[in-house]
């Protein structure tokens, strides 16, 4: 709705003027943009109101209560109500979080590309240096002979980290490029870089709870059909520090810009109505329902306007109950939000160039449209900043269960059954009232042949005294058939439609009325197999629309925000791990091991990434790969050590009475004497598994 002076100003005296229309005689420009933007909001909430009586049916079906538009006959007594659906729904959400975090590890990896660009794949340390004393480094790692060892303190990684202490002391020349000389130590900087990233992004999804986050999305996901992630924005957090000041500990927490992210519910989230995926949309619209105690907090986060934040306050709370409030909150208890909430809404999207000159953001004058956040409560303007990310991007990821091609929102498992639970709800009921019927007696009493005036209750010992007739036909009484049996073949005919229509069998869950193929374990399994196809398609949504996104969200908001020094140089991208761990655990691990059998061929092996398979092996078998794998420079002084020492590796893991023979299980030289280095004659010589084959040692 748009303001203008002269609708304010010629407004009849006996009417007052709204909130709205005082915020425009303060600050007309701001007043235009809170109008737009709440003008937009209520388009989007009309809209959605065609999805919300989808999404409460869902709920009640989960919760097993039936919704609203629900009418029962005036002679059905059963009010019955099986919950398949929240089987069904559990199930899948067990089923999904076991691929995405079965392996203990957030389902996200940075790599590098292919053919990286701006930084070499590979290097090597040509020319000679001169080897340090053994005075000055007495812990040398280096390759022994070579002539390259490395400065003090330093690592390989210190090769291509040209900005610390150890990288600025000689150490040759660094060609880059591919070297067939196995006696070379190869690098691979991009590699490094990947890494580097892979791990600062999984600490940061560790500290932000990204976990629970996502498993609250994937609930509503499942439960209603769309799951909403929020993220990464930034937040600052204290960290825990003390200081010695003159002999006192003192403490002075440290505070740290991070990325957050956090779930967002589907019945506060607002998008574009003309938009069937959030990268089409103009506009998102999140609605926070706040109290005074929040509301007020907000003054004191960045660029949130503290006067506007105070008339908010002193305006009341204006929030008012939603459907979901009525349909939901008050099934324990009657509802009272709306009397002491605010409602404050959080603006993403374009605004034109007039509009937010006329609100006071500073911008270039040719400017059409601008990318901005701005956060509303009321009448009142509380933030307004141009959208800080880079590029731009709305920062939440909206993933569907089941696409819907005609919306941005999704369909869920309830939804896809909720014929089906009215069918077992129904066939229940039947088979209750029946029962209630055949289990009883139903008299015919002929009160013509009975004393008048006496009482018709019957009970055990009753008596009644007859005028006429014949024993037995002043009273008595009927039996109803009981078909019950019919009612719960129907129910069972509907228990299947619900498999079918929700691709969740019932064996998945622990249902044991299944005959056939499940008496064996090898059945068991093919069925499992079969079953975990259908998730496959979920999966799939998960990686495209939540964690690719979320995973380059990160990424860019590393390169932009993150304080310190990254060190990373590299053509990198971002791998969503949720498809490819589809693969039932037992199956990938039996395949890994027939691929590292066959992998140990002299022809093959030079070409295998060694460290990748075992990494993926190990979570096969629910073991966190940083925890029981060495880094490749680890793993080179382990062997020198084993070397020196003489020790077979394998001996401890050998069985009692095992002859392996002198060369332990795999004829190796590890375990049978010095370990040949880079620049003996034997190097080259020795099992190319142990020296990465043409290109030498990885690094």
């Amino acid at each position: 709705m748009e303001y203008g002076a002269d609708q304010i100003y010629n407004k009849p005296k006996e009417e007052t003027l709204t909130p709205l229309e005082e915020a425009f005689l303060r600050d007309p420009g701001k007043a235009q943009l809170v109008g737009a933007i709440e003008s937009k909001y209520n388009l989007a909430k009309d809209y959605r109101t065609i999805h919300e009586d989808r999404w409460s049916t869902s709920y009640h079906n989960y919760r097993g209560k039936y919704f609203k538009d629900v009418h029962f006959g005036e002679h059905e007594k059963s009010r019955a109500f099986i919950k398949i659906t929240k089987t069904k729904v559990v199930a899948a959400i067990g089923q999904i979080e076991d691929i995405l975090f079965g392996s203990g590890e957030f389902p996200l990896e940075v790599r590098e590309t292919p053919v990286p660009e701006g930084v070499p794949e590979y290097g090597q340390i040509g020319g000679q240096i001169t080897p340090p004393t053994e005075e000055e480094n007495p812990f040398d790692v280096g390759f022994e002979g070579d002539g390259k060892q490395l400065a003090p303190g330093a690592t390989f990684g210190h090769l291509f980290d040209t900005k610390s202490e150890a990288a600025a002391v000689p150490q040759g020349e660094i060609t880059t490029g591919y070297n067939p000389n196995p006696k070379e130590p190869v690098i691979q900087p991009a590699k490094r870089a990947a890494e580097r990233m892979n791990k600062l992004i999984k600490d940061q999804l560790i500290e932000s709870q990204a976990t629970k986050a996502l498993r609250a999305a994937i609930f509503e996901m499942c439960l209603l059909g769309t799951g909403i992630i929020k993220g990464p924005f930034t937040i600052h957090k204290n960290y825990d520090k003390w200081e010695d000041v003159e002999g006192i500990r003192k403490y002075k927490p440290v505070s740290r810009k991070i990325p957050h992210i956090e779930y967002v519910p589907i019945w506060r989230f607002y998008p574009d109505p003309s938009a069937l995926t959030l990268s089409d949309a103009e506009y998102v619209i999140q609605e926070h329902v706040l109290n005074r105690v929040q509301l007020r907090a907000l003054g004191d986060r960045p660029h949130f306007d503290i006067n506007e934040v105070a008339l908010a306050i002193k305006d009341g709370p204006n929030y008012t109950d939603t459907a979901l409030d009525n349909e939901v909150t008050s099934e324990d208890k009657q509802s009272t939000t709306g009397r002491t909430k605010y409602s404050v809404l959080e603006y993403w999207g374009i605004i034109t160039g007039e509009e937010a000159k006329a609100a006071g953001l500073p911008i270039e004058e040719d400017l059409m449209e601008v990318q901005v956040n701005a956060w509303t409560c009321g009448s009142h303007l509380l933030r307004l900043v141009i959208n800080p990310f880079r590029p731009y991007r709305i920062p939440y990821q909206v993933v569907p269960y089941e696409e819907n091609p005609y919306s941005i929102f999704g369909v869920g498992v309830a939804e896809n059954m909720e014929d089906s639970q009215s069918g077992m709800n129904g066939s229940i009921r039947m088979a209750v009232d029946n029962l209630a019927l055949a289990g009883n007696l139903v008299f015919d009493i002929d009160e013509s042949a009975l004393v008048p005036g006496q009482d018709n209750t019957i009970y055990p010992g009753k008596k009644f005294v007859r005028n006429t007739g014949m024993p037995g036909q002043a009273i008595y009484g009927i039996k109803f058939p009981n078909t019950a049996p019919d009612n719960m073949t129907m129910f069972d005919r509907f228990r299947q439609l619900a498999d079918e229509s929700t691709g969740i069998p019932s064996y998945s869950h622990g249902y044991t009325g299944v005959t056939g193929m499940t008496r064996t374990a090898s059945g068991m399994s093919m069925l499992m197999g079969a079953a975990s196809q259908n998730i496959k398609t979920v999966i799939r949504n998960l990686d495209e629309y939540l964690l690719k996104p979320l995973g380059k969200g990160l990424f860019n908001w590393n390169m932009q925000f993150y304080e310190g020094d990254l060190q990373i140089e590299g053509d990198l991208e971002v791998h969503p791990l949720g498809s490819s761990s589809v693969m039932q655990k037992e199956v990938r691990s039996q395949r890994l091991l027939m691929f590292m059998q066959n992998g140990s061929n002299q022809m093959l092996a030079p070409m295998i990434r060694w460290s990748t398979v075992l990494k993926e092996f190990a979570k096969t078998l629910d073991l966190d790969p940083r925890e029981v794998i060495a880094d490749p420079e680890e793993a080179m002084l382990y062997a020198r050590i084993i070397g020196a020492m003489n020790i077979d590796p394998t001996a401890a893991e050998q069985l009692p009475g095992m002859d392996t023979g002198s060369t332990g299980n795999g004829g190796s030289t590890i375990g049978t004497g010095e370990i040949p280095m880079p620049g003996q004659e034997e190097f080259a010589q020795n099992d190319v598994s142990q020296t990465g084959g043409e290109q030498g040692a990885s690094i």
